[in-house]
């Protein structure tokens, strides 16, 4: 066995979840199984026990295998800070920025960083399954290319596509993707996975049918829709799938929709807490209206601190500091709320008013934080994790919260992650549920978020098992892409 790329025929195909389920499997069967993206755009990332930034997905995925997390994993991870401008993190350290206009000629350096950590990954591992990233039918981009088919023609890595059903389309996006490929990377394209599917297979296996008759290549196998497989999202488009309705009353949380947002995955543990309702919004109604709102964590701080201010949202959270209604801010969310932030590093704007509801003074320097602090609340044991350029200073004494601080209704810290502590989430929510006036509390025997997470990957890899041909799968492991296969007009321009 070697390796594999899973490749989508669009962004959220489910390219990330197919990879962290095959990677459970492969797990579960006893193979030495590492997963890899050789370039992630991703404001969702993680510390690693060494101290390595990499994307939350690639995270997910190297615990789906069993494995402990490490920069190879994700080599390059792109940190958009606005529409033309990403910040560069190489083997899981800052490495620079990167306009739009350089991309083209910007990635031949930050390619051999990838193929280097593959063929680290590959001496290390009997199996690396690598996930693509958007389609692999991105014609503009494809000179340079080192996530999708420039990769698996770098290794002669198999390819797998996966379609994302629920969006309608999937055939003629399978089929499009292939015509689209020039003839040697079409010679790699092994087979075809459907994924989100609800309904009656059967119903659906003349298209399928079909498909492999035009393109040469098998369908391995049709995915079901899984109910609750939704958490550690990579991007902005899969945010909303962790949103879940509690039934009738319970404990309602607004998140403010940064269009920056940074690490957006810390209320996840909230969204799957029994009774809480949690929302994503732009909305000052909805804002004012929730018994809990969260500033998230963003990766352009004073351009969404703008943003929010320009849709009355920073009305409406003073107004609910003012009434004493919960407010929490998380790493960006949270200097968003001290008095003052100082900015020659982020967004060059040096210094910008904040909102003023925590009694903190914000500076941004060059070298990022990354960490890994344990820390106590309220007697509940905290393993979190830091990722931030701005550091924040109390300006008056404040009852501390974790690292950061309280004031009232008002709740700071930097820490992500916190909240996938089980003990301090309830205990948190809890006390927050109190100063809303709503009668939540935690569900007795209610499961912890590790135990959510660990049947998720088991669910993943349940439906690898149970609805992939996985002896054609595990054949294209050992053997690779099929000799022979067809080339399907027109291929590359």
């Amino acid at each position: 066995m070697s390796g594999l790329l899973v490749a989508g025929t669009t962004s959220d195909a489910g390219k990330s979840l197919v990879t962290a389920g095959l990677c459970r499997w492969l797990a579960r069967r006893g193979v030495r199984v590492a997963p890899f993206k050789a370039q992630n755009m991703s404001n969702n990332s993680m510390v690693c026990a060494d101290g390595a930034e990499i994307g939350r997905a690639q995270w997910l995925q190297a615990r789906a295998a069993r494995v402990e997390p490490e920069a190879a994993m994700n080599p390059v991870l792109l940190k958009p800070g606005s529409d033309r401008r990403s910040h560069v993190v190489a083997l899981g350290k800052p490495f620079g920025t990167l306009e739009a206009g350089e991309y083209a000629t910007g990635r031949a350096g930050l390619a051999q960083i990838a193929f280097g950590a593959f063929e680290d990954l590959s001496a290390r591992y009997d199996v690396v399954v690598c996930e693509g990233a958007g389609s692999p039918a991105e014609i503009n981009l494809r000179d340079g290319d080192y996530v999708n088919m420039g990769l698996a023609r770098r290794f002669g890595l198999p390819v797998l596509v996966v379609g994302d059903i629920d969006r309608g389309g999937v055939l003629a996006a399978m089929f499009g993707t292939l015509a689209l490929l020039s003839a040697e990377d079409q010679a790699l394209v092994a087979g075809w996975v459907v994924n989100k599917f609800r309904g009656d297979v059967g119903l659906l296996r003349p298209g399928l049918d079909s498909l492999e008759k035009v393109t040469g290549r098998p369908v391995l196998g049709v995915l079901p829709w899984l109910d609750r497989v939704w958490i550690d999202s990579e991007d902005a488009l899969a945010a909303a799938g962790w949103r879940r309705e509690a039934q009738g009353g319970g404990l309602h949380v607004a998140v403010v929709r940064f269009p920056r947002a940074s690490n957006a995955t810390d209320v996840d543990a909230l969204a799957a807490e029994p009774g809480v309702t949690v929302t994503l919004t732009a909305d000052p109604d909805t804002v004012a209206a929730a018994d809990v709102v969260v500033l998230p964590g963003s990766r352009a701080t004073v351009g969404d601190l703008g943003w929010l201010r320009e849709r009355g949202l920073d009305t409406a959270v003073a107004a609910r500091a003012a009434a004493g209604r919960p407010v929490l801010g998380i790493c960006g969310g949270y200097q968003m709320l001290a008095e003052s932030i100082v900015d020659d590093v982020e967004s060059g704007a040096g210094e910008v008013e904040g909102l003023g509801l925590l009694p903190a003074r914000v500076s941004f320097a060059a070298e990022k934080v990354l960490a890994r602090p344990v820390g106590e609340w309220r007697g509940a044991r905290v393993e979190a994790y830091e990722i931030h350029h701005g550091t924040t200073t109390a300006t008056t004494p404040s009852e501390s919260f974790l690292d950061g601080m309280r004031d009232g209704a008002v709740w700071g810290t930097m820490w992500h992650g916190a909240f996938e502590n089980d003990a301090f989430r309830r205990a948190w929510l809890t006390e927050a549920a109190a100063q809303a006036g709503v009668s939540w509390a935690p569900s007795h025997g209610a499961p912890g978020f590790a135990d959510l997470r660990e049947e998720m990957l088991d669910k993943l890899a349940d439906a690898v098992d149970d609805h992939l041909d996985t002896a054609t799968l595990l054949r294209v492991l050992e053997q690779g892409a099929p000799a022979g296969l067809p080339f399907v007009p027109p291929g590359a321009p």
